[in-house]
């Protein structure tokens, strides 16, 4: 298993917070929203900014294999992730190719992160979403019996597992390197831990993804916080994966109207870059390998360059 730290990077700050820097990446979903030159100058900076590494979706934008090419041909260092790559729109056989390909291109900069997606968007794929854990099972089996088919490429990349519920968890500890639930809180954290077994150094990779609006006019105006927070939980409210996870941490049906409730917009969005080290923070401490900051901009398709630089600094 390919571990998920900056050498050298991983132990406690002086103000006490645990294996912070070292272990902090980004989660981005606006990366479609600008095209490929000026990517390629954003998530440069990015690298040189330290961070650990970049994640992102395929609900929208890029093709996520081709997104990765564009992201770990522009950076020297960073991680790259899919968060995630959906099973139905490829079958195991190529997901292990290009995987076992940009591992000895990018050797250990690659993390192939899989899920099953939701019902509304496999269906409009045709395909049949009534087993979505067997689904998965059968595709990381055949990934993981799959065998290279091109000199120098005898390796697979670490592997992660989208999961919130016990048994995805239970199917990405023992099958693959981890699991990657995005959507959740420190108390998941701790629960996903307690199921995938191990610690944040030697079990499996518990890469947790945590959203946050810390742009200064969010910070000073509560209603801007508002906005940012209930428009990116918009299309989660109606997908059930999300519901049953948030009923499970103790939320009710009145959480989910379109956009979330109060309630569950301040247990998922913190507001400001203290509050989000802090939730950060609470994560490492219930088990999780690796973090994720999801900082919400304007809109789904602004890269929040500025709020990064922000991030960053204070990280530092």
């Amino acid at each position: 298993m390919v571990g998920m730290d900056i050498a050298g990077n991983s132990e406690r700050t002086d103000d006490g917070n645990a294996k912070r820097r070292g272990r902090i990446g980004l989660w981005s979903a606006s990366l479609g929203g600008v095209e490929i030159p000026q990517l390629r100058d954003i998530v440069a900076e990015l690298d040189s900014q330290g961070w650990e590494s970049l994640w992102f979706g395929e609900a929208i934008g890029r093709e996520a294999f081709a997104q990765a090419q564009i992201l770990l041909e522009a950076t020297e260092r960073m991680r790259i992730g899919t968060g995630i790559a959906n099973i139905w729109a490829r079958d195991a056989h190529a997901s292990a190719s290009i995987g076992r390909t940009y591992e000895a291109l990018y050797p250990g900069r690659f993390v192939l992160g899989l899920g099953v997606s939701h019902a509304p968007l496999v269906q409009r794929r045709s395909h049949d979403y009534n087993k979505p854990l067997a689904a998965m099972r059968d595709y990381v089996s055949a990934i993981n019996s799959t065998r290279p088919e091109a000199a120098g490429e005898e390796t697979l990349p670490d592997i992660v597992l989208a999961a919130l519920g016990p048994k995805m968890l239970e199917l990405a500890g023992t099958e693959t390197s981890g699991a990657h639930p995005y959507l959740t809180t420190p108390e998941h954290t701790a629960r996903a831990r307690e199921i995938l077994g191990g610690d944040a150094d030697s079990g499996p990779l518990l890469v947790v993804e945590q959203g946050a609006v810390i742009a200064p006019s969010a910070v000073t105006d509560v209603e801007e916080w508002r906005r940012r927070a209930h428009d990116h939980l918009e299309m989660y409210t109606g997908l059930p994966n999300y519901r049953n996870s948030w009923k499970r941490l103790g939320f009710d049906d009145s959480d989910f109207v379109r956009g979330g409730s109060e309630r569950l917009a301040e247990a998922l969005i913190p507001r400001g870059i203290e509050a989000t080290i802090a939730a950060v923070d609470a994560h490492f401490e219930a088990g999780a390998s690796h973090v994720l900051v999801q900082v919400l901009g304007p809109s789904v398709l602004e890269p929040p360059v500025e709020d990064w630089r922000l991030l960053a600094e204070a990280l530092r």
